[in-house]
């Protein structure tokens, strides 16, 4: 069922992650809580405090310096696990790199930081968390270069939980699954449908308007088609 709050939803996401490293260890997971008006500084901070840095090695790692000061100054108690992407990349170049296994949770990485996210992947040798990150921007999802991205790093990416809000309900998922689509009634949310994978657009509109007529369902699938012919 979908969680009362935020708190509610944190609890969860938590919960799934650890069960993700668990199956994985040093695997590459992704976190989604896209409330809206969500601020994720807090929301970052505070999973890293359950994270227990005291007990397991870990770092949260923000887009550029100046978001890593402003946590460090909301969170000095954690600030020797606080850092930017700039600062993790260095320490890789180091012959000897302190953090060379620890968990480490990147906070909204947007496309600008695909390359260097990219490159700390890559040389790391412990598990990754990805929050909230947009690393596939749908202005340029179009190209070549979109569909090498979303073949090849995009790709090794697994989801430990997501929350997302849909215009006529919202989708779950808390690892290990399964995906859960809920409606959005004037009575409040009701489970929909599940699957296996994370559902398409298509997917998820055929399963919140299950009577909706067969010219409108003709028409998804043809843009789908057309979509992914541009991707292909």
């Amino acid at each position: 069922m979908l969680p009362a709050d935020l708190r509610r939803a944190e609890v969860e996401a938590l919960e799934a992650l650890m069960q993700a490293l668990v199956e994985s260890p040093s695997g590459r997971w992704t976190m989604e809580l896209r409330f809206e008006g969500l601020k994720l500084l807090p929301l970052a901070l505070r999973l890293l405090a359950s994270l227990n840095p005291a007990e397991r090695p870990v770092r949260l790692l923000f887009p550029d310096a100046g978001a890593a000061a402003l946590a460090r100054r909301d969170a000095p108690d954690l600030a020797p696990q606080l850092g930017s992407l700039g600062d993790q990349l260095r320490r890789q170049e180091q012959d000897s790199d302190p953090s060379a296994g620890d968990l480490l949770v990147l906070a909204e990485p947007a496309q600008a930081e695909y390359e260097e996210v990219e490159r700390l992947c890559q040389a790391h040798r412990g598990a990754v968390v990805l929050l909230n990150g947009r690393l596939e921007d749908a202005a340029v999802g179009i190209g070549s270069v979109a569909r090498e991205r979303r073949r090849g790093f995009l790709a090794t990416w697994r989801a430990a939980y997501a929350l997302l809000p849909l215009e006529s309900g919202a989708l779950r998922f808390a690892f290990p699954g399964p995906w859960q689509l809920y409606r959005l009634d004037p009575d409040g949310y009701r489970p929909a449908a599940s699957f296996d994978q994370k559902p398409d657009t298509e997917q998820q509109l055929e399963a919140l308007s299950p009577d909706q007529g067969p010219d409108m369902a003709a028409g998804l699938r043809a843009l789908d088609r057309f979509i992914g012919s541009l991707s292909n």
